[in-house]
């Protein structure tokens, strides 16, 4: 593995400039607000999203919602605070189920042109809470313009059984990796979740760049079966990941590989 860091921008390599795509299980909600966190104590200005819908207490994370269908001057809103708080997350429209519906791929294309906004972080399906997910017919949903793809992995699944309470969608998820209910979690069968055609990739954009990120690692009481899946992913011929992160956003504590 590689020298371990507390940057979250560091661990992923981050241009001046981004937007990235969160994916997969495992803490993707935790990660898109450190990573705002972070970003916004070096005096970038961060916008966080979802292109689907989180709970509304998740996006209180952020110092400041902002909505686009209740405020016809959400635009003025947003550079207003901003410049005042440095992250704000954006949504749609509050649900009565107490979840925020997200912002459309088509918007997230027109922020991230912004010239005032520095990164733009959106969670691109839901995985329901589970370490480890398949994605639907209609999943995930990722932005055109996203420079980044995050694919994430809760890494404490590894060694456990194919059963919902550890895989959302097991159905989906066994006809990708061919694997049976009951049977183990294996880091060749996780490392299909990767590298399929329709695994947690699909729909990226060609253009930008593919990061894995195998999250929760102090949950692990030995780090092989980690390392052995990471160089799974990044021993493919095809060559279609450019990094894995071995990590815990808990502990702030990252290693990049790769």
């Amino acid at each position: 593995m590689g020298k371990a860091t507390d940057s979250l921008m560091t661990a992923l390599s981050l241009e001046p400039k981004e937007h990235l795509a969160l994916v997969g299980g495992g803490g993707k909600t935790s990660l898109m607000f450190a990573l705002a966190d972070e970003l916004s104590k070096k005096n970038k200005q961060v916008v966080t999203s979802t292109t689907t819908k989180i709970w509304r207490h998740e996006a209180r994370s952020s110092s400041c919602i902002a909505f686009t269908q209740s405020n016809s001057s959400w635009r003025a809103k947003l550079r207003e605070e901003l410049k005042t708080h440095g992250h704000v997350f954006l949504a749609h429209s509050l649900l009565n189920s107490g979840k925020v519906k997200g912002i459309s791929p088509s918007l997230a294309d027109e922020l991230y042109q912004e010239p005032g906004i520095d990164y733009l972080i959106v969670e691109a399906d839901g995985a329901a809470g589970h370490p480890v997910k398949a994605h639907a017919n209609h999943e995930p949903v990722i932005p055109p313009s996203a420079t980044k793809v995050v694919a994430m992995l809760g890494i404490e699944a590894i060694g456990q059984k194919l059963e919902p309470e550890v895989v959302f969608r097991t159905d989906l998820f066994g006809k990708l990796t061919g694997l049976d209910p009951g049977q183990r979690l294996t880091p060749p069968v996780l490392a299909k979740l990767f590298l399929e055609t329709e695994g947690l990739f699909k729909g990226s954009p060609v253009s930008s760049k593919r990061v894995v990120f195998l999250n929760k690692f102090d949950l692990l009481t030995e780090m092989q079966q980690a390392r052995e899946l990471a160089s799974l992913i990044l021993g493919n011929s095809l060559k279609q990941i450019d990094r894995v992160i071995i990590g815990s956003v808990f502990k702030m504590e990252y290693y990049p590989v790769g």
